[in-house]
């Protein structure tokens, strides 16, 4: 089957070529070929439309203009024979400019030319049948082949005679490959397999045709599925397309799974969706793509590998076709519609749909896009905080030191004046002038970073934190980006300057691995967690630490902490939950007690995370008031906490293929100026599954 704006052809009583005109509803028969057509393709180039249709015993290429012009005056229409007795044909295809045709034939391709017949070159290299083939318009002569033999090709197709191979995949999976896409606008290539898996691989030369993403359609169908039920539930909506795709998407037991084959892959035209809106902005930046399976259409977003939209062919009882064999789509869209030809399994039966993508979409998105609008969440705080879980921590009153004053005069011990000579007189500025040094060779007024300039990239200074190799567990910048810390695997905090020119301090006590260090807003203090099970608070200044936090108080591991809600809490993850903590710290020493610390440390709340082992992430700001938390578990979830409200609000299920180690928030900075839609970004990234951008406002 093909589709091409207004026209759709297909094979009619096998051996005939049907070519059906939408915007006439007129149909055009064309004869030429003996036994049936395997397959048909329409030309790249609208004017004039060419179309190709090949069988067993040969391949023709027809030119609707002229064989319309001969059915008018009443002639029979005729196309010219490109290739004969190629074998069993299962694609073809023009390439850019409508001067040749690939034919896959068997195991080879055939690059065959549309004006005569001729075979220009012969490629093989396939150990089973060659399924697809496509060409590649920002790559001169370059051909991308799939087979069942479960692998991809590209290859160079020079003077049209000889093919040089350029890359060969492995063994992608157990199952044959179908169809191919190649994005030329990312430089990607999509392909799919006959049990519903997609790989999309990246074309960009220093890539070298590596794997981008790898998507399960099963899984994302039963992912929207649920998230439309839900949502409808929650909203009470009782709309009939939601409980249709809830029942579509719902197994009775006992029954046989079916597999999701990806019989076709085509670009998506949904911009008409967002049609004088105001999230048309984020569609212009985003490609969308259709699959074409047997149960169904499923629209699938490329930059975030979601399903956007599901058609079932189950939910229109007017369709008397259920399982499809084959199926084409058109790539743009008319009035907002588009054609889909769709050709039964079992059966000699055809049928033309006319889908509303923009219906489509919205019937099945309006219903959770209304429930998270609601209650939109977002890191800065819109209303006041009310801290219904947060309290003070009341620290006791001390006696302070008095002056001692006598009421009574008290008899002279003979001196008449205080002694003149000094027996002691401690030198302190030595202390004083390194603090003064520091400060002066540190302070740097903040200067505004261009937001139309390019990331800094420049390789600038490398230095050794060690003599001995020693991993380095974690690494934070000071908010005003005047120091450095970072926390060494052999139990050792150590602070730098900007430059890294000199190490201001070195903080050790730990006995195991630091894993997370922390700034606080005022850069005074340093919040430091490692795998001996406790925390320690550092002043900056002094090497000793002014708040620790021993084993006694966790069962676990400390994994992440942090200072929150501007220094007034601190933030640690431990086992599967998070503790907040509120305290106070006193540097001072108390001369009879010297070893015993006067700072103090409660817990005001644990929040645990929900089906989760441990907490592989934590993030919140300290920058400026939020009482958002994000955490990650070994779950592969992400959850997000409303500390305001003392409660989860969202979960994010299976954000990454495999659990997430890192949360980076935009956190605000000293040096540039941002909107404030720009802090509801975060980004999450797990072992091989790359780095995903998400917006708290619809938690995607």
């Amino acid at each position: 089957l093909a589709c091409s704006h207004h026209h759709c052809a297909f094979p009619l009583n096998r051996n005939e070529l049907c070519i059906w005109n939408t915007a006439a509803a007129q149909p055009l028969h064309l004869s030429g070929h003996h036994y049936s057509i395997s397959a048909v393709s329409f030309g790249s180039k609208p004017n004039p439309l060419l179309v190709c249709s090949a069988s067993r015993e040969r391949v023709i290429v027809w030119s609707l203009d002229e064989c319309t012009q001969k059915v008018q005056e009443g002639l029979t229409p005729q196309g010219i024979v490109i290739g004969t007795l190629l074998g069993m044909v299962l694609h073809v295809r023009f390439s850019p400019d409508d001067q040749q045709v690939s034919v896959c034939a068997g195991n080879r391709i055939y690059m065959l030319s549309a004006k005569n017949e001729a075979i220009l070159a012969e490629l093989d290299g396939h150990l089973a049948p060659v399924t697809a083939a496509e060409f590649c318009t920002s790559e001169k002569s370059m051909l991308v082949s799939v087979s069942e033999d479960r692998t991809f090709k590209a290859r160079k197709v020079w003077n049209y005679s000889t093919g040089q191979l350029i890359y060969q995949s492995g063994v992608l999976t157990a199952f044959p490959l179908l169809s191919l896409l190649i994005d030329e606008e990312n430089k990607q290539i999509i392909t799919g397999c006959a049990e519903g898996q997609l790989w999309i691989f990246s074309l960009i030369s220093s890539h070298n045709y590596r794997c981008i993403a790898h998507i399960n359609l099963k899984k994302e169908q039963e992912k929207f599925c649920n998230k439309v039920w839900k949502s409808g539930k929650k909203i009470g909506s009782t709309g009939q397309n939601t409980s249709k795709l809830c029942k579509t998407n719902m197994r009775p037991e006992g029954s046989v799974e079916t597999s999701l084959p990806v019989l076709l892959i085509e670009h998506c035209d949904f911009l008409i969706c967002f049609h004088n809106e105001e999230n048309i902005s984020s569609a212009l930046n985003t490609n969308y793509f259709w699959i074409g399976s047997t149960t169904g259409l499923l629209i699938i977003n490329l930059s975030n590998f979601e399903l956007e939209g599901f058609l079932s062919y189950r939910d229109y009882s007017d369709l008397s076709i259920q399982f499809v064999g084959s199926c084409a789509i058109t790539r743009k869209a008319v009035n907002g519609k588009v054609l889909c030809l769709i050709t039964s399994m079992f059966e000699d039966m055809i049928a033309v749909l006319e889908v509303n993508l923009a219906a489509l979409v919205r019937t099945q998105q309006t219903d959770f896009l209304l429930s998270r609008n609601k209650k939109s969440l977002s890191v800065i705080a819109r209303y006041r905080i009310t801290l219904n879980v947060f309290f003070p921590l009341r620290v006791k009153s001390m006696v302070k030191d008095q002056p001692l004053v006598f009421h009574n005069k008290i008899k002279s011990s003979g001196y008449t004046a205080a002694p003149q000579m000094t027996i002691f007189s401690p030198n302190n500025n030595l202390k004083k002038k390194e603090v003064s040094k520091w400060k002066t060779t540190c302070k740097q007024k903040n200067k505004e970073y261009p937001l139309e300039s390019y990331p800094p990239i420049k390789y600038e200074k490398e230095i050794s934190v060690t003599c001995k190799p020693t991993p380095i567990c974690c690494i934070q910048y000071s908010g005003d980006g005047e120091m450095l810390a970072c926390g060494l695997a052999d139990k050792a905090v150590l602070i730098f300057n900007s430059n890294l020119t000199n190490t201001y301090n070195v903080f050790a006590g730990h006995d195991g691995a630091v894993n997370s260090v922390g700034w606080s807003h005022d850069k005074k203090w340093l919040v430091s967690a490692s795998e001996d099970r406790t925390l320690r608070v550092w002043s900056v200044c002094k090497n000793e630490p002014a708040l620790i936090l021993g084993k006694e108080k966790f069962l676990k591991t400390v994994r992440f902490a942090q200072f929150y809600f501007i220094d007034a809490f601190i933030l640690l993850c431990c086992g599967s939950e998070f503790h907040l903590l509120s305290f106070h710290l006193d540097t001072t020493k108390d001369d009879l007690k010297r070893y015993k610390q006067r700072s103090v440390c409660k817990l005001v709340q644990k929040f645990p995370m929900a089906s989760t082992m441990e907490i592989t992430s934590l993030s919140a700001v300290n920058d400026f008031y939020s009482y958002i938390v994000l955490t990650a578990g070994s779950n592969r979830a992400l959850e997000v906490f409303d500390l305001n409200a003392g409660c989860s609000t969202a979960v994010i299920p299976e954000a990454h293929t495999r659990p997430v180690y890192q949360i980076c928030q935009n956190k605000g900075s000293s040096f540039s100026t941002q909107q404030p839609e720009a802090y509801n970004l975060f980004m999450t990234t797990a072992a091989g599954d790359g780095i995903k951008l998400w917006d708290l406002r619809t938690l995607r």
